[in-house]
C-alpha cells in the first residue's frame, strides 16, 4: 500500500513539474512591440516668429514584435505630428516629425500623443 501511495504521489508530482515547466515556456514567448524614443521632448528655446518649427522625434522598436502606430495627435491644432503607416519590424527605427506653428509668440508648452497597436501585443 505505501509503495502505491508513493508511487502515485511520484507520478503526480512529476505530473505537476512538467505542467509548470510547460507554462513557464509559454509565458517566455509571449511577442510584444515596445517602442522607445532617442527623446521624449523637444526644447526649441527662443524661436523667431514664423520660424521653421519642424523637429523630429526618432523611435525604435525595441521589442520581438512588429509595431504599429495608429494615430499621433497633438494637444491643439497649432501642433501637427506625421508619423510612419507602415508598421515597425524589431529591431527598426522609424521618426515622427512634429510642425509647430510658429506664428504665436511667447512661453509654450504642447504634446503629442501616440497610440499603437500591434496583433500579438497586450
Amino acid at each position: 500500500m505505501k509503495k502505491s501511495i508513493f508511487t502515485l504521489s511520484l507520478f503526480f508530482a512529476a505530473l505537476f513539474a512538467f505542467n509548470y515547466t510547460q507554462a513557464q515556456v509559454a509565458v517566455g514567448e509571449e511577442k510584444a512591440a515596445k517602442i522607445s524614443f532617442d527623446k521624449s521632448t523637444h526644447d526649441y528655446g527662443q524661436i523667431e516668429q514664423n520660424a521653421n518649427g519642424e523637429c523630429v522625434f526618432v523611435f525604435t522598436n525595441t521589442g520581438n514584435a512588429p509595431l504599429k502606430i495608429t494615430n499621433a495627435k497633438g494637444s491643439c491644432g497649432c501642433t501637427v505630428p506625421q508619423w510612419p503607416r507602415e508598421e515597425i519590424a524589431p529591431g527598426e527605427t522609424g521618426e515622427i516629425k512634429v510642425r509647430y506653428d510658429t506664428k504665436r509668440i511667447g512661453m509654450i508648452n504642447k504634446t503629442v500623443t501616440i497610440q499603437s497597436k500591434c496583433d500579438e501585443c497586450r
